[in-house]
């Protein structure tokens, strides 16, 4: 559905898809990818490459930029970018440290290319650190802990978190991204309108707020109303500012997360 909503608010007709991207970490199936099913959902024409990405909660930003380099070549033409999660089914309900914390939901946007200098995605900065993997994982169900009766006994197929570590990493990389971003393209923090942050905790952003010396006000929170929806949070929270008019022509926007990896990244657009 917002696949459907996006390709909507565009004008863009499906089989004008040539390149279609699921970022998300609870896909339908092991195999086929979500975007498979997706395409034939829409009506996506076969020719039209697809597939899926694992990057958890950066996994939109992870797929925008593997978009943007794609129509950059020249190779495609319209991309269509989902971020969706299903954490509901990797979730242990008696676990108080995770089960409040996660929601479901989905988010997506179209990318083509633009005639005007300047506007656009102005450049992405993405990273990982898989010495940290551990703080945020689940331990079976790949090929490495296949399902047994001994792994659903331990509860192995449900999100594990040390919250306090993520926290920790979580500001730490999210404020240094977003310095590096701003720096590479010789703008300052004042510059930036609007800051989307991937909506984890709102502790996380009031500490990436202060860090950075900016007021929370500049930041778009929305966590309160969906939870965490990993891969889900930026793209919904970017259509939910747009459509509230804190985004106008001119403005730059910055998006910022991290997730499980752990990855994180930051894409700063001009509109």
């Amino acid at each position: 559905k917002s696949a459907q909503a996006a390709l909507l608010d565009a004008g863009i007709k499906a089989e004008e898809i040539d390149l279609l991207i699921v970022a998300t970490c609870t896909p339908d199936y092991l195999l086929p990818s979500t975007a498979c099913v997706v395409q034939h959902q829409l009506g996506v024409l076969p020719h039209a490459t697809c597939f899926d990405i694992s990057a958890a909660c950066s996994g939109f930003l992870y797929a925008l930029e593997i978009a943007y380099g794609q129509l950059l070549t020249g190779r495609y033409k319209c991309a269509l970018i989902v971020g969706s999660e299903k954490l509901s089914s990797i979730i242990d309900w008696s676990d108080r440290t995770t089960c409040v914390l996660f929601g479901d939901g989905a988010g997506a946007a179209v990318l083509k290319k633009v005639d005007q200098p300047g506007i656009g995605i102005i450049g992405s900065d993405l990273g990982a650190d898989g010495a940290m993997r551990e703080l945020l994982y689940m331990p079976a169900g790949g090929s490495r802990c296949p399902a047994s009766p001994q792994t659903i006994a331990n509860k192995d197929h449900f999100l594990r978190m040390k919250g306090k570590e993520v926290f920790k990493h979580a500001v730490r990389v999210m404020e240094k991204v977003a310095r590096e971003m701003v720096e590479q393209h010789h703008l300052t923090l004042d510059q930036i309108n609007l800051v989307i942050p991937h909506q984890a905790n709102v502790r996380i952003i009031e500490a990436l707020a202060g860090n950075l010396g900016l007021p929370l006000e500049r930041f778009y929170i929305n966590l309160d109303r969906y939870g965490n929806t990993s891969a889900a949070t930026i793209p919904i929270a970017l259509d939910e500012a747009r459509r509230a008019g804190k985004i106008k022509p001119g403005d730059y926007t910055l998006l910022v997360a991290f997730g499980a990896g752990l990855t994180y990244g930051s894409t700063l657009i001009r509109w």
